[in-house]
């Protein structure tokens, strides 16, 4: 199939087969290496990225699904050759250590900030409980985002 999309703010024209899920059409295709693969059950998180601006986890939908759509991996979030402040965040927090999971929680953190730009402590943990780390205990991932949130509304 056919499909027209908007990644990372490029539009493009890509042959796909109907069943190829849209993290392997990002890695594959688009050579973007951001989404990672974890579990393919929507259960890790290290697949999300920004479907028109909401987190997706992109293991489980499939690339024909966000035709016509926009998405924005990791790679997409900084402009300019500036980081994107959710990305210097996690960078100053120390938000991450093997990093496998870094890419997901960044976006997941993103779309949890363009829907609630102010989120308590509690909103944060519950907005990121479908993203799992197993090196950091999420204490400097949580205080990231809180970080991000303040540095975005100032």
């Amino acid at each position: 199939m056919q499909i027209k999309l908007t990644v990372n703010g490029e539009p493009r024209s890509d042959e796909v087969e109907p069943r190829l899920l849209l993290v392997h059409y990002l890695r594959e295709q688009c050579g973007l290496r951001a989404a990672n693969v974890g579990c393919d059950t929507t259960s890790c998180g290290a697949c999300t990225v920004l479907l028109n601006g909401k987190s997706v986890k992109s293991c489980t939908m499939l690339a024909v699904q966000a035709a016509g759509q926009e998405i924005t991996t990791a790679e997409g979030l900084a402009a300019g050759g500036e980081l994107h402040p959710v990305q210097q965040a996690f960078r100053q927090e120390h938000g991450l250590q093997c990093g496998f999971c870094t890419p997901g929680m960044v976006m997941a953190a993103a779309g949890l900030l363009a829907e609630n730009p102010h989120p308590t402590e509690a909103e944060v943990r519950e907005g990121l409980e479908g993203n799992f780390c197993r090196c950091t205990g999420y204490h400097n991932i949580v205080r990231a985002v809180l970080s991000a949130a303040g540095s975005m509304s100032a």
